[in-house]
């Protein structure tokens, strides 16, 4: 018996070793399509020899073991069984199929003939994301604020059942009371059928007799709504907070989310690194040189701070407790202010003949 050596997985997709996996991808799905075995034309053994190829070489470990080791490396066929394993395949060829359906734009497809479509799923209204702008105290100390939003609000008047207070329900003129249609698709493996949610009931079964007279049976009206939120001190900016069920509402379904997106504005003084507030605080060489007590501004309001004789240019001062509060508790952080000795660039007569005077002295340092 004469022993067959295994392709090489890149000769197979007929792709380079150094190609990405944007391009593995393209190559499986053309090749996938073409000899699928159910296709008129198809090859089973190629099918299977390609599937085998992109399921080890889609996986960067997997790739990366099959480029060390060769097939030795995956265990000799690329995957963890047979890659035809799991259902009975196509036109009775008995054969098992199990490749990326999601790769070939198929999914939908396959989902419905296996069974995963036409599940009724309880409908939601959509989320509505919104961007609330503090500045920087209200994010530092937090802030109650109230915004005003145009949303679909469940309808007073039929409390989102679409129908007329005092009428009643009957079974779907289209779904006929099942909650789902069916369509027949044509693809390339012949005629499908797809189960799909209602577009009349939206799953539910049921329409009303009599359609609500205000919201004309949409479930839901349009409104100003008032929202008051509450921002946590030590908010920062780029969070986002979620409020549930404020979002749009749906006819006999569930209310969506909002999502508050905090911005924050720059602060003219201060800049903020997690849990600490920086500064900076600019003095003059004579009083880095002689120490010095300067008013510093902090978010707290302006302190007096001492600066020792000799503080050079850079020198970091922590102010504790003058920070940002920590957001799950556990009091604030710190206040960083940099000094920053500034060097006169204009001097007068006198000035100069002092600080020649000073350099000549035997002590050639001010510090």
């Amino acid at each position: 018996m004469i022993l067959m050596s295994k392709r090489d997985y890149y000769d197979i997709l007929g792709i380079s070793k150094t190609a990405s996996a944007d391009e593995i991808k393209k190559a499986f799905r053309k090749l996938a399509v073409k000899y699928h075995p159910d296709k008129e034309g198809g090859d089973e053994a190629q099918f299977k020899e390609i599937n085998e190829a992109y399921e080890v070489l889609k996986d960067p470990s997997k790739r990366q073991r099959y480029d060390q080791f060769g097939h030795a490396g995956v265990g000799g066929n690329g995957s963890a069984g047979n890659p035809f394993e799991g259902f009975q395949g196509f036109g009775g060829h008995g054969q098992n199929v199990h490749f990326d359906f999601g790769d070939l734009g198929l999914g939908d497809i396959f989902s419905s003939f296996f069974g995963g479509g036409g599940q009724q799923q309880k409908q939601r209204g959509k989320d509505i994301s919104v961007d609330l702008l503090l500045t920087f105290e209200e994010a530092v100390f937090g802030v109650e604020k109230e915004m005003s939003l145009f949303l679909s609000n469940t309808c007073s008047h039929c409390k989102g059942t679409t129908a007329e207070p005092g009428s009643s329900m009957r079974a779907c003129h289209t779904c006929k009371g099942s909650g789902q249609v069916n369509r027949i698709m044509n693809t390339m493996f012949g005629q499908i059928q797809q189960a799909s949610i209602c577009p009349t009931c939206e799953g539910v079964g049921s329409e009303p007799e009599k359609v609500c007279t205000v919201c004309k049976g949409k479930g839901i009206e349009r409104e100003q709504q008032k929202i008051a939120l509450k921002i946590p001190a030590g908010v920062d900016d780029g969070t986002t907070i979620r409020l549930n069920g404020r979002g749009e509402a749906m006819a006999r379904g569930d209310k969506g989310d909002l999502y508050v997106n905090i911005r924050v504005k720059p602060h003219k003084k201060f800049t903020r690194e997690g849990s600490l507030i920086l500064s900076e605080e600019h003095v003059a060489m004579v009083d880095a040189a002689l120490g010095i007590e300067v008013d510093v501004d902090t978010v707290d309001g302006p302190l007096t701070m001492k600066i020792p004789a000799g503080t050079q240019s850079g020198t970091d001062f922590k102010l504790s407790g003058h920070g940002v509060p920590h957001l799950r508790g556990g009091g604030r952080g710190a206040h960083i202010v940099t000094i920053q000795v500034d060097i006169p660039t204009k001097l007068s007569k006198k000035q100069k003949e002092l600080l020649e005077e000073f350099r000549s002295h035997k002590k050639r340092s001010f510090f």
